[in-house]
């Protein structure tokens, strides 16, 4: 009987998984090569920004998982500290988070970021872009990011980011696709 219940409850989990991974295939997850999915989100001022406001500039489109924590106030003050070489390159920074705009206010006045960060409350754009992280009851913002050209091409993309380095391995990857474009 014991035996039975195990069976059931194993094939229960496993048509779960056949079904999730049937709806997520349905979802155009962004690539390299494809544009860049639009969308108008509020940043730490309450005003609406939109991907298409940057065209003509990169992207740094960074997701991450929440205001004030140790790995995002790292990665935060390395983009601020980088922030002259990103806009020698012609590039922005734009932090996207599940937290609200006035959360992003104080954690960039708190932190003395002048980069735009946009609250995605109700998480639609981290999940375009494949960037969510269900936590139980909660749904944060997965730590990937984005690079994109002028013409809002994805050029590159981070799903492994390690907060500590991070800005610089995209600013060198920054330098080698402005050096040739089509190596990546």
């Amino acid at each position: 009987m014991k035996l039975t219940g195990i069976v059931v409850a194993i094939a229960a989990l496993i048509a779960v998984a056949v079904f999730l991974r049937t709806a997520r295939a349905d979802t155009k997850t962004p690539e390299v090569g494809m544009t860049a999915p639009d969308f108008t989100l509020n940043s730490q001022e309450g005003k609406p920004v939109n991907l298409h406001d940057f065209k003509g500039k990169w992207v740094v489109l960074y997701f991450y998982p929440k205001d004030f924590t140790s790995g995002c106030t790292l990665e935060a003050h390395n983009f601020q500290r980088d922030l002259a070489e990103y806009e020698k390159r012609r590039a922005v920074i734009v932090g996207v988070s599940v937290q609200d705009a006035d959360s992003h206010q104080k954690f960039c006045t708190k932190e003395g970021l002048s980069f735009k960060l946009l609250a995605d409350t109700d998480h639609k754009v981290s999940e375009t872009y494949d960037s969510v992280m269900n936590l139980a009851v909660m749904k944060l913002s997965a730590r990937h990011t984005f690079l994109i050209d002028p013409d809002g091409v994805i050029r590159k993309i981070y799903l492994d980011v390690k907060p500590e380095q991070h800005s610089a391995d995209v600013l060198a990857d920054l330098d080698s696709l402005q050096k040739n474009p089509k190596s990546m």
